[in-house]
């Protein structure tokens, strides 16, 4: 279910794969299928074309380059119980894996995306071959957290045209340039019933329990597990990741990667693609070889990890 009328010139999804409760989840992908998997998964309120770019890039590289979108998100369906914690997150990342073969894959994750690949990895969930975290770690600024939840939950009615959409972004990200072309707006729009635009989430994503201190101790521990290659990218004009959130990922995982991209904010592979698509692929080069075996050899996963009482939301 993802109720609205698609815009005119909205690409369709290349691929389709029914995951947990049978919800079905749309995503791309990009270079040779036999290649090392990468798996992207976007934050809060984006959509699998958050990637594009860099799902272009690391396809050209060699990889197999796939972008999801999280069930409530896009193309995606809603849940049909309203339920979007880590955990069932995680289950449908359990899921696209089997339908892209079970290959062990990279886990790429932005905000949202990036705590699910935390936990299912710091919990044995997925054997990964590596991990790349895009401006999200266990400790997070509340006020850049409010700050998304304030976007997101503006207009809930919808908006009157593309001008206003442009304008509410422009607003959340005065940093990024203003669309030369609004019609790139409508593959994360869609036109409600009563003829506003509305954006691609299920609204009871947004009224879901958030609990930040049960958040940051299990992903903290979740960090003081990860045994296998560690990239933190940071956005250098982030509000969510401070510069001590980083640090503080840095000493629960000291062999961890880091870098800090300068003029990007919290969507940092949208605001400077090219630099991070480099720094990813140089990782992943080193890592998770085209032509080569991973660094981290397989391992057999502990039983299955049932999340604590009460499962909660990542953020935005």
């Amino acid at each position: 279910m993802n109720p609205g009328q698609r815009l005119p010139g909205t690409p369709e999804p290349m691929h389709r794969w029914r995951a947990a409760g049978g919800v079905m989840i749309a995503g791309d992908s990009w270079g040779d299928p036999k290649g090392p998997l990468v798996l992207l998964q976007h934050g809060g309120g984006q959509t699998r074309h958050a990637w594009k770019g860099a799902g272009e890039a690391l396809g050209a590289a060699g990889y197999h380059a796939v972008a999801f979108d999280a069930r409530g998100h896009g193309d995606s369906d809603w849940s049909p119980d309203g339920v979007y914690g880590q955990d069932i997150m995680v289950e449908d990342l359990l899921h696209v894996i089997d339908a892209l073969g079970g290959h062990r894959p990279v886990l790429v994750g932005a905000s949202m995306g990036g705590g699910t690949s935390l936990v299912a990895i710091g919990e044995d969930r997925v054997d990964a071959t590596a991990l790349v975290l895009v401006d999200i770690a266990p400790r997070i600024e509340r006020e850049g957290v409010e700050k998304i939840t304030s976007f997101m939950s503006f207009k809930p009615e919808g908006f009157d045209s593309l001008e206003e959409v442009a304008q509410a972004i422009g607003n959340y990200q005065p940093h990024r340039s203003p669309p030369k072309d609004l019609q790139g707006l409508a593959k994360n729009l869609r036109l409600a019933p009563n003829g506003k635009y509305r954006w691609l989430w299920d609204p009871r994503f947004m009224q879901a329990r958030r609990d930040m201190e049960q958040r940051m101790a299990r992903l903290e521990e979740c960090a003081r597990a990860l045994r296998l290659p560690v990239q933190l990218v940071r956005g250098g004009l982030s509000d969510v990741l401070s510069e001590e959130g980083a640090q503080s990922f840095l000493a629960l995982c000291p062999h961890a990667e880091y870098v800090n991209i300068t003029g990007a904010g919290h969507m940092v592979a949208g605001d400077r693609n090219d630099v991070f698509a480099n720094a990813v692929t140089d990782f992943l080069y080193r890592t998770v070889p085209v032509q080569g075996t991973p660094v981290q050899p397989p391992h057999e996963p502990h039983p299955h990890h049932v999340g604590p009482p009460g499962d909660v939301n990542d953020i935005p």
